[in-house]
């Protein structure tokens, strides 16, 4: 599982012109890719770190101060770019597999208390934010984590 997690000062994503998730104060983002292999392991340490990771101001977390998340699903994080110039999607799970994964990371940040807004998994999203800091942190679990 992948994560790029960013602190932002707002944020929302927008289906066919309907905004269908947003943060309106500071909180983060964060962009949710998966591969076959990936488990409850891998949901909960994900979690774990987004809901924990002090990258917030005064090295605080989501958590320390009620911060919401706002989690986009993205298979692309999976692209792989080492030949040509065309991506390839294959370490990317299938939608049936990645769905559930990335809708229980969502269920176990709202266990944590925060506020959590999503997009909608599989449709054309447009993602906006204003990155705060900038900070943008990449996180990498692999499937046996």
């Amino acid at each position: 599982m992948r994560a790029v997690v960013q602190r932002v000062t707002r944020a929302s994503v927008t289906v066919d012109g309907v905004v269908v998730g947003a943060i309106d104060r500071p909180g983060l983002v964060a962009l949710v890719g998966v591969t076959p292999g990936d488990g409850a392991a891998q949901v909960e340490l994900v979690a774990r770190k987004i809901a924990e990771l002090r990258i917030l101001r005064d090295e605080q977390c989501a958590v320390d101060v009620g911060a919401p998340v706002l989690v986009v699903s993205q298979f692309t994080l999976y692209a792989d770019t080492r030949k040509g110039r065309r991506p390839t999607w294959n370490a990317a799970a299938p939608g049936p597999v990645a769905q559930p994964l990335v809708e229980a990371v969502v269920d176990a940040l709202r266990a944590r208390g925060l506020e959590v807004a999503t997009g909608v998994f599989g449709a054309d999203m447009a993602v906006e934010l204003v990155n705060d800091g900038p900070v943008t942190i990449l996180l990498e679990l692999a499937p046996d984590a």
